[in-house]
């Protein structure tokens, strides 16, 4: 190997080339269990890397965002929205010359602890587990326990904060941290808008009229838009904010996304079967934990019966918890009439 192998290479360009507020990788308070370092890749990537290749999120594909089993392929799933988090906090954090490496890493890891059937399937959790449940703790219970074979991924301290600190009243420590949390909410609201409209919940012209001349009329106008007021309005600074007049109108478009789709009766149609599902699937295997998964029920023990089960079930998919639904609660024979009744020629 050379004298300077690619990752201190990397490392000093970083500390020549980054903004004063970027996170170093360097600089990293580390592992809780220390590991040699690669001669390639920086801790960040390493982190990046371990997120992309575990299990909890590949199955992030068969997960929920906002349709629940829609009919066509073009809907957002947890994974792809992931994905688009991902890509928007990146060109954030380029454009401010941040640490793209920890941005990619925690926008890939945010959502990792998610259950099926999006925010129905945590609504219910969070009601039936004595102490609570919200995905961005469960995510980080993810990465920190419950992965590789009970190990967790063993990240470093600062992907780990971003992680659990994504959400809206979160505090991330480092800027690229608050980065990825205003770039979960840029994505979110804008994809489910464009999954609105090809749902037939939305039309464009339903958007508000200041929101749409402020913002832009469409999905990549808006987008650009909020990008370009941040990265404006934080350049060289200790903080990463938008501008008033952005920022009112991008909260009118969330508070107006609440109102017509969040809540909507045609979009949430389906909530109610989906909450039942997990409800049920919960009160099963807490009367009958020796079903569970052997991963999941050493934490028996460790963490009570509840917080197992909601283990086991938050690491769900979609399809997953509909399949053990049926199998626990539908007779066979039942099951076998109903797939009789279908002409496969129609």
């Amino acid at each position: 190997m050379p004298e300077v192998n690619a990752r201190t290479y990397y490392e000093r360009v970083q500390a020549e080339t980054l903004s004063p507020y970027a996170t170093l990788s360097q600089n990293t308070r580390g592992r809780e269990k220390p590991i040699p370092q690669c001669e390639i890749r920086t801790d960040f990537i390493r982190d990046r890397d371990r997120i992309l290749h575990c299990k909890s999120f590949r199955r992030l594909k068969h997960k929920t965002q906002v349709f629940l089993s829609p009919q066509g392929d073009h809907y957002r799933t947890r994974l792809t929205h992931t994905l688009e988090v991902s890509q928007i906090a990146r060109t954030i954090s380029r454009a401010l010359r941040l640490n793209e490496d920890l941005t990619e890493a925690i926008a890939m890891g945010h959502d990792i602890g998610h259950t099926p059937f999006g925010h129905s399937g945590e609504d219910v959790l969070d009601a039936l587990l004595p102490d609570g449940f919200e995905h961005n703790v469960q995510s980080l219970r993810v990465v920190e326990k419950l992965e590789n074979d009970g190990q967790g991924l063993n990240l470093t301290y600062e992907v780990r904060d971003g992680i659990l600190n994504h959400k809206k009243n979160g505090h991330p420590c480092t800027l690229e941290g608050c980065v990825v949390s205003l770039a979960d909410r840029i994505a979110y609201i804008n994809h489910d808008i464009d999954d609105a409209i090809r749902a037939g919940v939305l039309s464009e012209s339903d958007l508000p009229k200041s929101c749409v001349s402020v913002l832009g009329d469409s999905h990549g106008r808006r987008i650009n838009t909020m990008i370009l007021d941040v990265v404006e309005q934080s350049f060289d600074q200790p903080a990463i904010r938008m501008s008033e007049p952005i920022m009112e109108q991008f909260e009118a478009l969330r508070d107006f996304m609440f109102a017509h789709v969040y809540h909507n009766p045609v979009a949430k149609s389906e909530e109610q079967k989906a909450k039942h599902v997990v409800e049920e699937l919960f009160a099963y295997y807490l009367a009958h934990t020796d079903r569970l998964a052997d991963e999941y029920r050493k934490y028996l023990t460790i963490d009570g019966k509840e917080r197992a089960v909601a283990d086991y079930i938050a690491g769900m998919t979609d399809n997953y918890a509909i399949r053990d639904y049926v199998r626990l609660f539908v007779p066979k024979s039942w099951m076998e009439a109903s797939l009789a009744d279908i002409d496969p020629c129609k």
